[in-house]
């Protein structure tokens, strides 16, 4: 008896060994197999943008295609949530946003995953600021201009946003608090929709959108730049001035885009993801084509970047609270 139950706890410990030497292997071979990234965005908004971008350098980097696919809706929840859903083991991932992960726990009332537990951060990618454009019909050149033209016609100017709770969307609501606004919020399903509006003047006048997204038009004058919100000028831009110098000194709205993974991901698998970001951001080629896109490289360690969200999580439930934005 004895002998056969210690057959048997040899076999056990056999298996289990085998086990983890076999997920060993494929850990330190990831991949080997295509890898997707889903954006909760529609196309051509900047987490699209950023995606492709990184999507286009994992896959000459790693050895294995890795495509984008977007899964828009409810500011990016319906994205986020199909890769929590996913597997943990490498082969789909999230671009997350600053809007997605850590301002709509705060403004949308049905949640549908804990961002903060759902999700292993691997790294931040790029830091961008946002611009505020404007259709050209709009009669200003400077933010002041428009705050002044805004004030004449309360209840009437409307800023479209790439959804509720996004970075846009809480940047427009800060302005209306800082100029003392009543602009009205016009959600679309990503950049892209809302920039076709915005230049059509459909129905929008404003929009404080993501750098990359926007700037080109604003560069072919199809849209007309007022100012930048971050806390100084884009070196690819310098002729914008910033919304803190046209005096809202207070006034600073920078956002981020990283790469997530399903919570539970293999420390080997995060590790190898997180290389590859770092000498992807090192790459001059690189470094200057999101700068030519008005962002900024941001590479971080995975613990930084959990660090970052917790802390942002915190910063923008007390900005949708002072602003009043109600649950969706």
């Amino acid at each position: 008896m004895r002998l056969n139950k210690n057959i048997f706890l040899s076999v056990v410990i056999g298996l289990m060994t085998a086990s983890f030497s076999s997920l060993a292997i494929s850990q330190v071979n990831y991949p080997v197999r295509p890898i997707k990234i889903i954006v909760g965005y529609a196309p051509g908004g900047t987490t699209d943008i950023i995606a492709r971008i990184m999507a286009e350098r994992f896959t000459a980097s790693m050895g294995q295609p890795v495509f984008v696919e977007n899964i828009p809706g409810a500011g990016g929840n319906l994205g986020a949530a199909a890769v929590a859903r996913a597997a943990p083991d490498g082969y789909t991932l999230q671009l997350g946003t600053m809007g997605n992960m850590t301002i709509n726990p705060s403004v949308y009332k049905n949640m549908p995953i804990d961002t903060l537990k759902a999700f292993q951060p691997i790294s931040n990618i790029a830091t961008v600021s946002n611009i505020m454009i404007v259709n050209p019909s709009v009669p200003v050149k400077n933010v002041k201009e428009f705050v002044d033209w805004t004030k004449a016609r309360p209840g009437k100017v409307f800023f479209a946003s790439s959804g509720v709770g996004n970075a846009p969307h809480m940047t427009g609501e800060l302005f209306n608090l800082a100029a003392g606004l009543d602009m009205t919020h016009v959600p679309y399903k990503g950049s892209g929709p809302a920039l076709i509006d915005l230049m059509a003047g459909q129905g929008v006048q404003v929009m404080f959108d993501n750098m990359p997204s926007a700037i080109n038009f604003v560069r072919n004058g199809k849209l007309k730049g007022l100012a930048v919100t971050g806390a100084n000028r884009v070196p690819s831009e310098p002729n914008l001035p910033t919304v803190k110098e046209s005096g809202y000194p207070e006034f600073v709205v920078e956002t981020w885009f990283g790469l997530f993974a399903p919570a539970g991901t293999p420390r080997p698998i995060v590790d190898k993801l997180n290389a590859e970001i770092l000498a992807i951001l090192t790459n001059p080629d690189m470094q200057n084509r999101l700068k030519d896109l008005g962002a900024q490289p941001a590479w971080t360690s995975p613990e930084d970047y959990q660090k970052l969200l917790e802390s942002d999580y915190k910063k923008w439930a007390e900005v949708a609270k002072k602003a009043k934005i109600e649950g969706q």
